[in-house]
């Protein structure tokens, strides 16, 4: 699982995520891909749909809120292992 950080220098999460998912079709043939849920602190809609848009899975608004990361960590790890 990775929490990608949205504004990065060099490369912005969303490119970094748009490569990752182009890299997992060649690994992961069928298989879920890696959850990647955005950390950032632009929360409006159109930027929770902008993180959905370049292939991650979810978006928790900072500051953070524990329970909130806990809830995403149990679906996607959940979901991934099969549990």
């Amino acid at each position: 699982m990775i929490f990608m950080d949205v504004q990065m220098p060099e490369m912005d999460g969303y490119e970094a995520t748009r490569q990752i998912r182009s890299l997992e079709e060649s690994w992961t043939k069928n298989k879920p891909g890696i959850p990647i849920i955005a950390m950032t602190a632009n929360v409006f809609r159109e930027d929770v749909e902008k993180c959905l848009k370049s292939g991650m899975n979810d978006h928790v608004g900072k500051p953070l809120d524990f329970d909130e990361v806990l809830s995403r960590l149990r679906k996607y790890l959940k979901k991934n292992r099969g549990v």
